[in-house]
């Protein structure tokens, strides 16, 4: 059977349980199986013999910065865009002497995040140092946890369209591999017109969660909706704030290919992407460049990649083919990290110094999954409205404040808010909560529109004049720009006869 690639179209799926090169055999022919796969990528060819397909596969490296009030080891308050080397502790700056001490908070939203993407969660996890030098890194290593993680062997479902048909979604899953603690490093800022480069440690010991995902996806487009969908999840559970243009979340994509029944390719990295969009573009022109240079005769260097977003493509950054060696060694001044559940926990043990899993398990708040559901259910939306609720921050809010302050069907609600309002919005280029028509002036509307006090048509002339912010209220823009419906039908006649009228006596 003939392969074919993202875009809409039917492509071979990689063997589940099969890891990249280095960790276990590539995919048999017997196990594999058609799925769809939707990307804006074009199709992914045969080979030169035009029977075997090219198989790609895809890996996420994701760094989500920890919402916590200060660093990982240090009280240093974390703040975006604070004067540089404002917000620095003497650790922080690797000052000898002095000493790690552990975040609590950073602990907690790790073993939520974890708990939310169904991983086992380690009562005994450990900390180790890798060692690596860069001008960011005073200490000459980062603080890690490589040995043994605070999170494993977990999974992230997520959706994504067939041909960008929103009635047309299949669910995915990819299995997350682990979820660890580590602190991050500062930030170099390289100017090129004094030749010069400076180094701002105000990010230096911030919080991280590494989520490993495992080589589960395939094309752009599942990646993008992966990450996503844990950002959603992040943001929900209050762990990150996950925004991508602050830096607080980075992505790392390892792309490989191969042919069916093959082991994997050689893969290359794809470092520090920070919109969905440029993941999605960075992942799927990754997989084109690659199958091009093996049809071509070429090799696939085991090397570091950037992307580019002006050129549209991914330019080498340094080679891997020397395996850098981080001498891992256990971090000496932090004790293993031990937790708790109910069954587990001492009674004379002070609780609150210790951290009970069940506890956060139980605290945990309706993911989006479950949101979406709870909107279908609830208000008898289609559930492909449901994602796009979700998905723009603070549509739902907006969503179902604007139900609860009309008479309008919730069907009929949804229409207006991602039809009218949002076309607006994605005009402009707004988000929902910088949108100068409110979801209480937009209920008004509608509220008139329902109790036939005017038209559709007039409905959408006074949310263009609301969209204007002026202030006035829809029943003063109707009054004003005389939209009423005609509710007495003698009056209705009068002005008909003069209609007629007046063309009688032309």
């Amino acid at each position: 059977m003939a392969a074919r690639g993202c875009g809409g179209v039917w492509r071979w799926a990689r063997q589940r349980g099969a890891g990249w090169p280095g960790s276990g055999p590539g995919p048999s022919p017997r196990g594999q199986r058609a799925v769809a796969c939707n990307a804006r990528g074009g199709a992914v060819p045969a080979g030169k013999s035009g029977l075997a397909p090219w198989i790609p596969v895809v890996g996420l490296e994701i760094h989500a910065q920890i919402s916590s009030n200060s660093k990982l080891f240090s009280g240093s308050q974390v703040q975006f865009a604070a004067p540089p080397n404002s917000l620095v502790s003497f650790f922080d700056a690797s000052l000898p002497g002095t000493l790690p001490v552990l975040n609590r908070r950073c602990v907690e939203a790790a073993v939520m995040t974890g708990l939310a993407l169904n991983c086992s969660i380690n009562k005994k996890s450990l900390f180790d140092r890798k060692h690596y030098f860069y001008a960011d890194l005073p200490a000459g290593y980062q603080i890690t946890q490589q040995r043994v993680p605070i999170a494993v062997n977990g999974s992230l479902s997520y959706s994504l369209c067939i041909d960008n048909k929103m009635s047309q979604m299949v669910t995915k899953t990819v299995r997350i591999k682990q979820i660890q603690l580590e602190q991050d490093s500062g930030k170099s800022l390289h100017d090129d017109t004094r030749s010069q480069t400076l180094v701002d440690l105000n990010r230096a010991g911030v919080g991280l969660m590494e989520v490993v995902m495992e080589p589960d996806m395939c094309c752009g487009e599942e990646a993008a909706a992966a990450v996503r969908e844990l950002q959603l999840i992040l943001q929900t559970l209050g762990s990150s704030q996950a925004v991508m243009a602050e830096g607080q979340l980075r992505v790392d994509a390892n792309v490989s290919v191969h042919h069916p029944g093959e082991p994997y390719g050689v893969r290359t990295e794809v470092k520090n992407i920070n919109s969905m969009r440029f993941l999605a573009k960075a992942v799927d022109y990754e997989i084109q460049r690659q199958i091009e240079e093996l049809e071509n005769g070429g090799t696939i260097l085991n090397e570091t990649r950037a992307f580019d977003s002006k050129l549209g493509c991914t330019v080498p950054m340094r080679d891997k083919e020397g395996k850098q060696d981080y001498r891992f060694m256990p971090e000496p001044n932090l004790p293993p990290l031990i937790l708790y559940d109910t069954k587990s926990l001492p009674d004379n043990m002070n609780h609150q110094q210790v951290i009970n899993i069940d506890w956060i398990h139980e605290r945990l708040p309706d993911l989006p999954s479950v949101k979406r559901e709870k909107l279908v259910e609830q208000y008898g939306i289609l559930p492909e409205h449901s994602f796009t609720l979700l998905n723009e921050d603070g549509l739902a809010e907006f969503f179902e404040t604007v139900v609860k302050q009309t008479q309008m069907k919730p069907k009929k609600v949804i229409g207006w808010i991602l039809n009218d309002l949002f076309s607006y919005l994605k005009k402009h280029s707004l988000t929902v909560k910088e949108s100068p028509v409110s979801s209480f002036l937009l209920a008004d509307l509608l509220n008139l529109l329902e109790k036939k006090e005017i038209s559709s048509t007039a409905a959408k002339r006074v949310l263009a004049e609301l969209w204007k912010g002026e202030g006035k209220t829809p029943l003063e823009i109707v009054k004003e720009q005389k939209l009423e419906l005609l509710q007495d039908q003698k009056e209705l006649e009068q002005i008909c006869q003069a209609v007629i009228d007046g063309q009688e006596n032309e």
